[in-house]
């Protein structure tokens, strides 16, 4: 699973999820990508079940770009535990992606394989998605 190496802090505030992918919101290394539509995290699990699916329906052609990253630590308390004693440990990773963000490219392939490859992985997403190809932009 996607995690850092190393961190310099173990913790993190949760932030804000609003507004728009200024940066990585069209598609720079592949012929077609799968854009956000809105704002979510994304699990570490949710990412590798999504590059699961999108290798399996390609039969392992082409080439596959990852452009999210799980680098945020959310912490978690035990269940039934009582309120205080700190902040909990880290629980998972996860990728702060925005509207607009384009989280997996592919190449090599037909365009036809390409849109079953990202409708499938939509499933495993938490985010409303739409399908991008080279030309065109958000």
């Amino acid at each position: 699973m996607l995690m850092p190496k190393r961190t310099k802090y173990r913790k993190q505030f949760r932030g804000k999820r609003r507004g728009m992918a200024m940066t990585g919101n069209n598609v720079s290394f592949g012929e077609y990508g799968l854009q956000s539509l809105s704002n979510a995290w994304v699990d570490a699990r949710q990412i590798e079940a999504a590059r699961r699916v999108i290798t399996q329906t390609l039969k392992r052609s082409g080439k596959v770009w990852i452009r999210v990253f799980p680098d945020k630590p959310v912490s978690a308390k035990p269940v039934e535990v009582r309120m205080g004693k700190g902040k909990g440990a880290t629980d998972r990773w996860v990728s702060v992606v925005k509207r607009g963000r384009v989280m997996f490219e592919v190449a090599g392939v037909d365009e036809k394989i390409a849109r079953e490859a990202f409708r499938k992985a939509h499933h495993k997403l938490p985010v409303d998605t739409k399908f991008i190809s080279k030309e065109e932009g958000f």
